[in-house]
């Protein structure tokens, strides 16, 4: 596959991750982080499946459409729970979770 296909993708994949690392870096600086504690967990899970996915599309990897399947699910969860919090971080991490779980479904 011509990596020009993938690259938007592959761009919505990285710019998710960078707003999950920063949604949960900032979520920790919560007064209540226990309350924010699923946010985080799923910040951080989402961030790794986006960078796989991201390294997988750019290999051209077989089994690309799996990761980017299961990438999609997990981006749209962890957009689903930081759209609940009113903060700006979890806002515009929720949109970037849309985005990216919106590419990966047309990828898979």
């Amino acid at each position: 596959m011509d990596l020009e296909k993938l690259k938007s993708c592959i761009d919505a994949c990285n710019e998710c991750a960078t707003y999950c690392d920063y949604c949960a870096v900032s979520c920790l600086q919560e007064d209540d982080v226990k309350m924010m504690a699923e946010c985080i967990r799923l910040d951080m899970q989402c961030a790794q499946i986006c960078r796989l996915a991201a390294s997988f599309m750019a290999q051209d990897s077989e089994y690309m459409k799996e990761i980017c399947r299961l990438c999609a699910d997990i981006c749209r969860k962890c957009g689903e729970e930081c759209a609940k919090h009113e903060m700006d971080h979890c806002q515009q991490c929720a949109k970037a979770c849309m985005r990216c779980a919106e590419e990966c479904q047309a990828m898979a």
